[in-house]
C-alpha cells in the first residue's frame, strides 16, 4: 500500500506543480512529467578540475573521485534520483547544466556553480526528487565512497556547508553537516 502511494504521489507531483504556477507550462516541464533515463558518460580530468564543486582538489584527489563515481549525460525531464528506494543514500553533484529539486509542491533550481549544486537524500525530510531542468552531466558518488573522500581529507567544506545551509532552507532541518562527516551528503 505505501508503495502504491508514493508512486501515486511521484505521478501527481508534476501535475501539482504545473497547477500552482500562474505562467504557461515551459517545455521542459512537460519533459519533466514524461521522465527519461540516463546515460553513462565518461569523466575528464581536465573538465572535472574547472567544475566548481571539485577545483579544491589535487589531481591525485580528481583522479579518486573519477574512480570511485560514475558520471551520467541526462536530458531535461529525466529524474536523477528520488528521496527514497535504491540509492537514495548516494549522493549527487551538478557537474554542468541544471536542475531542480521538487519537494513539498515547490521547484528549487539551481546550476553547478550555486549552493544546491550537490545533493543527498540524507538532506532531506518527506519525499522529493532531483530532476534535470536541460541537458546536463551529473556524478553519482556512492554513500560509503563519499564517506572515503571526507575521511581522506578531500577539500570539499565550503561546498559542503553552502549545501547544508540551502537544503536546511528547503526542509526545514538543521544542516546534516553540523552532526560531523558521517552525517555528511
Amino acid at each position: 500500500m505505501k508503495r502504491w502511494i508514493q508512486l501515486a504521489c511521484a505521478a501527481l507531483l508534476p501535475a501539482v506543480l504545473a497547477a500552482g504556477e500562474a505562467q504557461p507550462a515551459r517545455q521542459d516541464d512537460a519533459a519533466i512529467a514524461q521522465g527519461k533515463s540516463m546515460k553513462a558518460s565518461k569523466t575528464y580530468l581536465y573538465l572535472l578540475r574547472k567544475t566548481p564543486f571539485f577545483t579544491s582538489l589535487s589531481t591525485a584527489q580528481l583522479r579518486w573521485t573519477i574512480d570511485h563515481s560514475r558520471e551520467w549525460e541526462v536530458e531535461p525531464g529525466t529524474v536523477i534520483t528520488q528521496c527514497t528506494g535504491a540509492g537514495a543514500t548516494d549522493a549527487w553533484v551538478l557537474l554542468d547544466g541544471g536542475w531542480q529539486l521538487e519537494h513539498d509542491g515547490q521547484a528549487y533550481r539551481a546550476g553547478h556553480a550555486d549552493s544546491g549544486k550537490w545533493f543527498s537524500a540524507r538532506q532531506a525530510s518527506g519525499a522529493c526528487r532531483l530532476v534535470a531542468t536541460g541537458h546536463s552531466y551529473v556524478m553519482q558518488i556512492a554513500r560509503a565512497e563519499f564517506d572515503a573522500m571526507l575521511a581522506q581529507g578531500f577539500a570539499l567544506g565550503k561546498h559542503l556547508d553552502a549545501g547544508y545551509r540551502y537544503y536546511a532552507e528547503i526542509f526545514g532541518n538543521a544542516p546534516a553537516g553540523a552532526q560531523g562527516p558521517q552525517a555528511a551528503p
